[in-house]
């Protein structure tokens, strides 16, 4: 059975209502959410941090899939892991010591991920694949919300399908970015497992209905 998994992403959420966006995900048929934190430094933006981390910990009834778009990733797992991340996604261009903090995230007891820039070649991940549950691909730039969708993402995606397949990794391909009604489905057929969907859930008329959508 194809995987096909929808994580909202709270970064499109209502701050001001953020327990009641929660809320929603979890009568929804979302299977993750997806908390995105930006440092200001590896982006240029800055999102949020532990305090958000503790309302989700309190009100999320499902997996929770935290995604470090921040420099020396290593310094911080423990605590999101302490906060109810059940699994964290670190940038291949962010950690200097990739392979020693993904077997740390994985000592936690948390599943880990590694995500690659649009700019980042598949191939970097060759000797990291067999190690790690996830590779998350950016299909946008990461740092902002709302951005157009990179092409070039499927033929990553293929690119890491094959990958995976021939290193007998069991890692999910996760696409970030750009992700809406229209290009869910293939994307799914391309090879993603899961998709991050943010402005595409929360500015629609109806995000439950929307989020259903994009599971067909």
């Amino acid at each position: 059975m194809k995987t096909k998994l929808i994580a909202p992403s709270l970064l499109s959420a209502d701050f001001g209502n953020l327990q009641r966006d929660i809320e929603m995900l979890n009568r929804s048929q979302a299977d993750w959410f997806h908390i995105d934190v930006m440092d200001g430094r590896f982006v240029p933006n800055i999102s949020f941090g532990f305090p958000v981390m503790k309302t989700v910990q309190q009100h999320a009834k499902k997996f929770v899939d935290v995604h470090l778009m921040i420099v020396e990733p290593e310094k911080y797992v423990d605590e999101f892991i302490n906060h109810g991340a059940d699994l964290i996604s670190i940038h291949y261009e962010a950690c200097t010591h990739l392979h020693r903090t993904i077997h740390h995230i994985q000592s936690k007891g948390a599943k880990a991920g590694v995500v690659l820039n649009p700019s980042t070649p598949v191939l970097m991940l060759e000797d990291i694949i067999a190690d790690v549950d996830l590779v998350l691909l950016m299909s946008v730039n990461p740092g902002f919300g709302g951005q157009k969708f990179i092409e070039n993402t499927y033929k990553k995606i293929a690119e890491t399908k094959d990958l995976i397949l021939s290193n007998n990794s069991t890692a999910l391909i996760e696409v970030d970015g750009g992700v809406n009604l229209d290009n869910a489905n293939k994307l799914f057929e391309a090879g993603a497992d899961v998709l991050v969907a943010g402005n595409a859930v929360f500015s629609a008329e109806s995000p439950e209905r929307t989020i259903e959508l994009l599971k067909i």
